[in-house]
């Protein structure tokens, strides 16, 4: 764990937002985990995610409830047919984040990225641009790797050889939009708000990076 002098003081925060990158199904389990035990988080969290596995799947159902007691919350559909119950999901988590005691995890790119290359990350989707628009919370990034999605995996290795793969989590500072949250809302102002997202999350990326090669030796191509 690495950047965590940097995240804000989160008892003195009503809600707020973590953006991260996306490789595994676990990415914000451990993410939020590290907060709550090193940071003191006492949020409730709330983390949109896909319908297909966390909803859809036994497995991640079992996972969802057992692990997060179903803070995976709301399921994301696919089909365009459900559109509007996606726009309504949304439409809940900023009206709970208002409220405010809640910790909303999101993925900028709006999926996992599957490919070799942790570094390199997918277009940034611009519902995250929209919330961070209009809740005007404050927004910490993080930059996660070395999570599988093979949950029985990642036990044993926990266990049994923990240091073969480490798992590397990376915080920033919370994230200065400049002006760009006074702009009028607009597709092209959500658009650049999640832009911004991104890059903080790439710039922990490197970071990262760079505490792996120290650790375990430059990355193989």
């Amino acid at each position: 764990m690495h950047g965590l002098e940097r995240v804000p003081r989160l008892d003195a925060i009503r809600s707020f937002i973590l953006v991260a990158n996306h490789r595994s199904y676990f990415d914000l389990f451990v993410t939020m985990m590290v907060l709550v035990r090193f940071v003191g988080m006492q949020q409730r969290v709330v983390c949109p995610v896909r319908a297909k596995f966390f909803y859809t799947n036994p497995l991640g159902t079992f996972v969802n409830g057992a692990m997060s007691f179903f803070s995976m919350y709301p399921p994301i559909f696919r089909d365009r047919n459900r559109g509007a119950l996606n726009r309504s999901a949304l439409d809940e988590i900023r009206q709970l984040l208002r409220q405010g005691d809640f910790a909303l995890g999101m993925h900028p790119e709006g999926t996992r990225k599957k490919d070799d290359d942790p570094y390199t990350l997918l277009p940034a989707q611009s519902g995250v641009g929209r919330t961070i628009h209009e809740t005007r919370l404050p927004v910490v990034p993080a930059f996660i790797n070395g999570l599988g999605n093979n949950l029985i995996l990642e036990v044993a290795r926990n266990f049994l050889a923990p240091g073969s793969t480490p798992i590397i989590l990376v915080f920033g500072n919370p994230i200065d939009f400049g002006s760009l949250l006074d702009e009028p809302a607009s597709a092209r102002t959500y658009r650049a708000i999640a832009d911004r997202t991104l890059e903080a999350v790439h710039e922990l990326g490197q970071e990262e990076r760079a505490i792996r090669e120290r650790m375990c030796g430059p990355r193989v191509e």
